[in-house]
């Protein structure tokens, strides 16, 4: 009864992960290579942790 107003925390983090794949498409498209590396490996990170908390939830 009191998970029902509980947060998913993979929401957070997929809000998070969706945006920085669309700052590094824009960057991309300046030709900002290392920017868009830097960015790129930072949406790795929100990645694995968004799979790690499904692994966790059984989802």
């Amino acid at each position: 009864m009191f998970g029902l107003f509980k947060k998913d925390p993979t929401k957070k983090l997929e809000k998070e992960y969706k945006a920085l794949l669309e700052k590094g498409r824009d960057i991309q498209r300046s030709g900002d290579l290392r920017h868009y590396a830097q960015i790129m490996e930072e949406s790795e990170e929100i990645w694995k942790k968004i799979e790690l908390l499904k692994a966790e939830n059984g989802k």
